[in-house]
Protein backbone atom coordinates (compact mmCIF):
# COMPACT_ATOMS: atom_id res chain seq x y z
CA UNK A 1 0.00 0.00 0.00
CA UNK A 2 1.54 3.24 -1.19
CA UNK A 3 1.21 6.71 0.29
CA UNK A 4 2.18 10.32 -0.46
CA UNK A 5 3.25 12.61 2.39
CA UNK A 6 2.56 16.31 1.72
CA UNK A 7 4.06 19.02 3.96
CA UNK A 8 6.10 16.11 5.26
CA UNK A 9 8.69 17.87 7.43
CA UNK A 10 11.12 15.21 8.64
CA UNK A 11 8.47 12.55 8.09
CA UNK A 12 7.15 11.62 11.52
CA UNK A 13 3.70 10.94 10.07
CA UNK A 14 4.93 8.82 7.17
CA UNK A 15 7.46 7.02 9.40
CA UNK A 16 4.59 5.75 11.53
CA UNK A 17 2.79 4.56 8.39
CA UNK A 18 5.96 2.89 7.08
CA UNK A 19 6.35 1.04 10.37
CA UNK A 20 2.82 -0.28 9.78
CA UNK A 21 3.74 -1.62 6.34
CA UNK A 22 2.92 1.28 4.03
CA UNK A 23 5.41 2.52 1.43
CA UNK A 24 6.03 6.22 0.88
CA UNK A 25 6.51 6.90 -2.84
CA UNK A 26 6.71 10.71 -2.60
CA UNK A 27 7.17 13.30 0.15
CA UNK A 28 7.03 17.05 -0.35
CA UNK A 29 8.09 20.05 1.71
CA UNK A 30 9.58 23.46 0.98
CA UNK A 31 11.92 23.35 3.99
CA UNK A 32 15.28 22.07 2.73
CA UNK A 33 16.63 21.08 6.16
CA UNK A 34 13.58 18.95 6.91
CA UNK A 35 13.68 17.20 3.53
CA UNK A 36 17.41 16.56 3.99
CA UNK A 37 16.65 14.83 7.30
CA UNK A 38 13.73 12.95 5.71
CA UNK A 39 15.94 11.53 2.95
CA UNK A 40 18.94 10.88 5.21
CA UNK A 41 16.87 8.42 7.24
CA UNK A 42 15.32 6.54 4.31
CA UNK A 43 16.79 4.23 1.69
CA UNK A 44 14.47 5.30 -1.13
CA UNK A 45 15.03 9.08 -0.59
CA UNK A 46 11.70 10.19 -2.07
CA UNK A 47 11.65 13.58 -0.33
CA UNK A 48 11.42 16.61 -2.65
CA UNK A 49 12.11 20.26 -1.83
CA UNK A 50 9.39 21.78 -4.01
CA UNK A 51 5.99 23.35 -3.45
CA UNK A 52 2.94 21.10 -3.34
CA UNK A 53 1.54 23.18 -6.19
CA UNK A 54 4.52 22.30 -8.38
CA UNK A 55 4.31 18.68 -7.26
CA UNK A 56 0.63 18.52 -8.25
CA UNK A 57 1.33 20.00 -11.68
CA UNK A 58 4.63 18.38 -12.65
CA UNK A 59 5.22 15.24 -10.58
CA UNK A 60 1.89 13.76 -9.53
CA UNK A 61 0.48 12.99 -13.02
CA UNK A 62 3.47 10.76 -13.90
CA UNK A 63 3.53 9.28 -10.39
CA UNK A 64 -0.08 8.16 -10.78
CA UNK A 65 0.82 6.33 -13.99
CA UNK A 66 3.36 4.23 -12.05
CA UNK A 67 1.65 3.74 -8.69
CA UNK A 68 -1.79 3.09 -7.26
CA UNK A 69 -1.93 5.45 -4.31
CA UNK A 70 -3.73 4.10 -1.24
CA UNK A 71 -3.45 7.23 0.88
CA UNK A 72 -2.37 10.85 1.05
CA UNK A 73 -1.27 12.17 4.43
CA UNK A 74 0.05 15.49 5.72
CA UNK A 75 -0.37 18.62 7.79
CA UNK A 76 -1.30 21.51 5.47
CA UNK A 77 -1.19 24.98 7.08
CA UNK A 78 -4.67 26.51 7.32
CA UNK A 79 -4.13 29.88 9.03
CA UNK A 80 -6.57 31.67 6.73
CA UNK A 81 -9.54 30.16 8.53
CA UNK A 82 -8.88 32.54 11.43
CA UNK A 83 -10.21 35.43 9.35
CA UNK A 84 -13.70 36.58 10.34
CA UNK A 85 -16.19 38.14 7.95
CA UNK A 86 -14.98 36.78 4.61
CA UNK A 87 -14.99 33.56 2.64
CA UNK A 88 -12.13 31.99 4.61
CA UNK A 89 -11.15 29.40 2.02
CA UNK A 90 -10.26 32.19 -0.44
CA UNK A 91 -7.67 33.57 1.96
CA UNK A 92 -4.21 33.25 0.30
CA UNK A 93 -2.93 31.58 3.48
CA UNK A 94 -5.15 28.59 2.67
CA UNK A 95 -3.48 27.95 -0.68
CA UNK A 96 -1.55 24.98 0.70
CA UNK A 97 -4.70 23.41 2.16
CA UNK A 98 -6.35 23.72 -1.27
CA UNK A 99 -3.31 22.10 -2.91
CA UNK A 100 -3.69 19.16 -0.52
CA UNK A 101 -7.32 18.93 -1.65
CA UNK A 102 -6.25 19.00 -5.32
CA UNK A 103 -3.79 16.17 -4.73
CA UNK A 104 -6.48 14.02 -3.11
CA UNK A 105 -8.90 14.83 -5.93
CA UNK A 106 -6.37 13.82 -8.60
CA UNK A 107 -5.08 10.68 -6.91
CA UNK A 108 -8.45 9.47 -5.55
CA UNK A 109 -6.82 7.37 -2.79
CA UNK A 110 -8.71 5.05 -0.47
CA UNK A 111 -7.96 7.34 2.48
CA UNK A 112 -6.43 10.64 3.52
CA UNK A 113 -5.14 11.90 6.86
CA UNK A 114 -4.72 15.53 7.92
CA UNK A 115 -3.00 16.51 11.17
CA UNK A 116 -3.47 19.99 12.59
CA UNK A 117 -3.36 22.06 15.78
CA UNK A 118 -6.26 21.72 18.22
CA UNK A 119 -7.42 25.31 17.67
CA UNK A 120 -8.65 24.50 14.18
CA UNK A 121 -11.58 22.60 15.69
CA UNK A 122 -13.20 25.73 17.10
CA UNK A 123 -11.47 28.62 15.34
CA UNK A 124 -13.94 31.01 13.70
CA UNK A 125 -16.89 28.83 14.76
CA UNK A 126 -15.39 25.69 13.24
CA UNK A 127 -14.93 27.17 9.75
CA UNK A 128 -12.13 24.76 8.85
CA UNK A 129 -14.03 21.64 9.89
CA UNK A 130 -17.09 22.80 7.99
CA UNK A 131 -15.11 23.41 4.81
CA UNK A 132 -13.22 20.12 5.11
CA UNK A 133 -16.45 18.12 5.48
CA UNK A 134 -18.06 19.93 2.55
CA UNK A 135 -15.00 19.69 0.31
CA UNK A 136 -13.79 16.16 1.07
CA UNK A 137 -17.02 14.62 2.39
CA UNK A 138 -19.75 12.58 0.78
CA UNK A 139 -21.14 15.58 -1.13
CA UNK A 140 -17.63 16.52 -2.28
CA UNK A 141 -14.94 13.94 -3.01
CA UNK A 142 -16.96 11.15 -1.46
CA UNK A 143 -15.06 10.40 1.75
CA UNK A 144 -16.61 9.55 5.08
CA UNK A 145 -14.76 11.76 7.53
CA UNK A 146 -13.93 11.17 11.17
CA UNK A 147 -11.96 13.58 13.32
CA UNK A 148 -10.77 13.61 16.90
CA UNK A 149 -8.53 15.57 19.24
CA UNK A 150 -5.79 13.18 20.38
CA UNK A 151 -3.25 13.58 23.16
CA UNK A 152 -0.02 11.68 22.48
CA UNK A 153 0.28 10.85 26.18
CA UNK A 154 -2.88 8.71 25.91
CA UNK A 155 -1.13 6.45 23.41
CA UNK A 156 2.06 5.44 25.20
CA UNK A 157 4.11 8.53 24.34
CA UNK A 158 5.76 10.43 27.24
CA UNK A 159 4.59 13.86 26.08
CA UNK A 160 1.45 15.97 26.40
CA UNK A 161 0.77 16.89 22.80
CA UNK A 162 -2.76 17.60 21.62
CA UNK A 163 -3.42 17.58 17.89
CA UNK A 164 -6.48 16.98 15.74
CA UNK A 165 -6.47 14.17 13.21
CA UNK A 166 -8.95 14.10 10.33
CA UNK A 167 -9.30 10.77 8.55
CA UNK A 168 -11.35 10.26 5.41
CA UNK A 169 -12.08 6.80 3.98
CA UNK A 170 -13.94 5.70 0.86
CA UNK A 171 -15.66 2.72 2.49
CA UNK A 172 -17.06 2.30 5.97
CA UNK A 173 -16.38 4.75 8.78
CA UNK A 174 -12.99 5.13 10.42
CA UNK A 175 -13.02 4.60 14.18
CA UNK A 176 -10.11 6.06 16.12
CA UNK A 177 -8.22 3.56 18.29
CA UNK A 178 -8.96 3.65 21.99
CA UNK A 179 -6.44 5.26 24.32
CA UNK A 180 -3.91 2.73 25.61
CA UNK A 181 -2.49 4.78 28.50
CA UNK A 182 -5.28 7.12 29.64
CA UNK A 183 -4.43 6.66 33.33
CA UNK A 184 -0.89 5.33 33.80
CA UNK A 185 0.82 7.67 31.38
CA UNK A 186 4.53 7.53 30.67
CA UNK A 187 6.45 10.36 32.32
CA UNK A 188 9.35 12.44 31.02
CA UNK A 189 11.61 10.32 33.21
CA UNK A 190 10.14 7.14 31.71
CA UNK A 191 10.99 8.49 28.29
CA UNK A 192 14.56 9.71 28.65
CA UNK A 193 16.12 8.65 31.99
CA UNK A 194 18.59 6.32 30.24
CA UNK A 195 19.96 9.30 28.30
CA UNK A 196 21.16 11.03 31.47
CA UNK A 197 24.95 11.12 31.43
CA UNK A 198 25.11 9.86 27.85
CA UNK A 199 26.82 11.43 24.84
CA UNK A 200 27.15 10.68 21.15
CA UNK A 201 29.46 7.76 21.93
CA UNK A 202 27.59 5.82 24.61
CA UNK A 203 24.35 5.54 26.60
CA UNK A 204 24.37 6.70 30.20
CA UNK A 205 22.64 3.57 31.51
CA UNK A 206 20.68 0.50 30.50
CA UNK A 207 17.09 0.97 29.34
CA UNK A 208 14.71 1.21 32.28
CA UNK A 209 11.47 0.18 30.55
CA UNK A 210 9.92 -1.15 27.35
CA UNK A 211 9.55 2.30 25.78
CA UNK A 212 13.28 2.99 26.13
CA UNK A 213 14.10 -0.47 24.74
CA UNK A 214 11.84 0.17 21.74
CA UNK A 215 13.37 3.58 21.06
CA UNK A 216 16.91 2.18 21.21
CA UNK A 217 16.26 -0.78 18.97
CA UNK A 218 19.67 -1.92 17.74
CA UNK A 219 21.25 1.52 18.22
CA UNK A 220 24.64 1.28 19.96
CA UNK A 221 24.81 4.93 20.99
CA UNK A 222 22.47 7.94 20.82
CA UNK A 223 22.64 10.51 18.01
CA UNK A 224 22.17 14.28 18.37
CA UNK A 225 23.03 14.05 22.08
CA UNK A 226 24.84 17.41 22.32
CA UNK A 227 24.35 19.55 25.40
CA UNK A 228 23.68 23.29 25.50
CA UNK A 229 26.01 25.50 27.53
CA UNK A 230 23.86 27.85 29.61
CA UNK A 231 24.89 31.01 31.42
CA UNK A 232 25.51 30.91 35.16
CA UNK A 233 22.39 33.03 35.64
CA UNK A 234 20.21 30.54 33.77
CA UNK A 235 21.66 27.56 35.64
CA UNK A 236 21.17 29.33 38.95
CA UNK A 237 17.53 30.12 38.20
CA UNK A 238 16.65 26.66 36.88
CA UNK A 239 18.23 25.01 39.93
CA UNK A 240 15.73 26.89 42.10
CA UNK A 241 12.64 25.95 40.09
CA UNK A 242 10.76 23.00 41.61
CA UNK A 243 9.76 19.87 39.74
CA UNK A 244 7.14 20.82 37.15
CA UNK A 245 7.29 24.50 38.09
CA UNK A 246 8.26 27.68 36.21
CA UNK A 247 9.49 31.21 36.80
CA UNK A 248 6.27 32.03 38.69
CA UNK A 249 7.24 29.38 41.26
CA UNK A 250 10.03 31.71 42.41
CA UNK A 251 9.80 35.00 44.35
CA UNK A 252 8.39 38.00 42.38
CA UNK A 253 11.83 39.56 41.84
CA UNK A 254 12.56 36.80 39.31
CA UNK A 255 9.38 37.23 37.27
CA UNK A 256 10.58 39.98 34.96
CA UNK A 257 13.56 37.98 33.70
CA UNK A 258 11.22 36.52 31.09
CA UNK A 259 7.96 38.25 30.20
CA UNK A 260 5.62 35.27 29.98
CA UNK A 261 4.26 32.84 32.56
CA UNK A 262 5.76 29.64 31.15
CA UNK A 263 9.31 30.95 31.03
CA UNK A 264 11.86 28.62 32.61
CA UNK A 265 9.25 25.87 32.80
CA UNK A 266 10.67 22.65 34.17
CA UNK A 267 9.43 19.24 33.12
CA UNK A 268 7.76 17.19 35.82
CA UNK A 269 9.66 14.01 36.68
CA UNK A 270 6.56 11.86 37.10
CA UNK A 271 4.25 13.26 34.45
CA UNK A 272 4.42 13.48 30.64
CA UNK A 273 6.73 16.14 29.29
CA UNK A 274 5.65 19.52 28.04
CA UNK A 275 4.69 19.73 24.39
CA UNK A 276 7.90 19.60 22.39
CA UNK A 277 7.76 22.81 20.37
CA UNK A 278 10.01 24.63 17.92
CA UNK A 279 11.27 27.17 20.45
CA UNK A 280 13.07 24.58 22.64
CA UNK A 281 14.31 27.17 25.16
CA UNK A 282 11.06 27.51 27.09
CA UNK A 283 11.33 24.28 29.06
CA UNK A 284 14.08 22.49 30.97
CA UNK A 285 15.10 18.97 31.93
CA UNK A 286 13.28 17.57 34.96
CA UNK A 287 16.54 16.83 36.78
CA UNK A 288 19.41 18.77 35.24
CA UNK A 289 19.61 22.60 34.84
CA UNK A 290 19.53 22.59 31.03
CA UNK A 291 17.19 22.30 28.10
CA UNK A 292 16.69 18.79 26.68
CA UNK A 293 19.09 17.71 23.95
CA UNK A 294 17.81 17.24 20.42
CA UNK A 295 17.87 13.46 21.02
CA UNK A 296 15.89 13.77 24.25
CA UNK A 297 13.33 15.93 22.42
CA UNK A 298 13.16 13.41 19.57
CA UNK A 299 12.78 10.55 22.07
CA UNK A 300 9.88 12.36 23.77
CA UNK A 301 8.37 12.63 20.28
CA UNK A 302 8.85 8.83 19.92
CA UNK A 303 11.45 9.00 17.14
CA UNK A 304 13.75 5.95 17.33
CA UNK A 305 17.31 6.66 18.45
CA UNK A 306 18.77 5.75 15.04
CA UNK A 307 16.75 8.53 13.38
CA UNK A 308 19.33 11.30 12.93
CA UNK A 309 18.34 14.97 12.66
CA UNK A 310 20.48 16.95 10.16
CA UNK A 311 21.26 20.68 10.23
CA UNK A 312 22.30 23.34 12.71
CA UNK A 313 21.30 22.79 16.33
CA UNK A 314 18.54 25.40 16.12
CA UNK A 315 17.21 23.82 12.94
CA UNK A 316 17.29 20.36 14.52
CA UNK A 317 15.14 21.50 17.44
CA UNK A 318 12.68 23.16 15.06
CA UNK A 319 12.46 20.06 12.88
CA UNK A 320 11.70 17.83 15.88
CA UNK A 321 9.17 20.28 17.33
CA UNK A 322 7.24 20.47 14.05
CA UNK A 323 6.96 16.70 13.67
CA UNK A 324 4.12 14.26 14.29
CA UNK A 325 5.05 11.57 16.85
CA UNK A 326 5.72 8.44 14.74
CA UNK A 327 4.26 6.14 17.42
CA UNK A 328 0.92 7.97 17.28
CA UNK A 329 0.98 7.95 13.49
CA UNK A 330 1.68 4.21 13.60
CA UNK A 331 -1.37 3.53 15.77
CA UNK A 332 -3.59 5.42 13.32
CA UNK A 333 -1.94 3.69 10.35
CA UNK A 334 -2.56 0.23 11.79
CA UNK A 335 -6.25 1.06 12.30
CA UNK A 336 -6.56 2.26 8.70
CA UNK A 337 -4.73 -0.80 7.40
CA UNK A 338 -7.04 -3.07 9.36
CA UNK A 339 -10.05 -1.34 7.84
CA UNK A 340 -8.66 -1.64 4.31
CA UNK A 341 -8.25 -5.41 4.74
CA UNK A 342 -11.83 -6.00 5.86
Amino acid sequence: MKIIDLFCGIGGLSLGFEQAGFKTVAAVDMWKDAVTTFNYNRHNKVGMTISVEEFNEKILPDLLKKHKISGIIGGPPCQGFSTVGRREVDDPRNKMYLEFYKAVKKANPYFFVIENVRGMLTLNKGAFVKDLVERFGEKGLGYKISYKLLNASDYGIPQNRQRVFYVGVKEGTFVFPKEITPVQKLSAKDGISDLEGSDNNHYGSDPANEFQKAMRGCCKHPLNQDYTNHSEQTIGIVNQIPDGGNIKSLPPEFWNIRKYNKAFERMGTFKPSNTIDTGHRNYFHYKEPRIPTVRESARLQSFPDNFEIIGTRGSQYKQVGNAVPPMLANIIAKAIKKQIKR
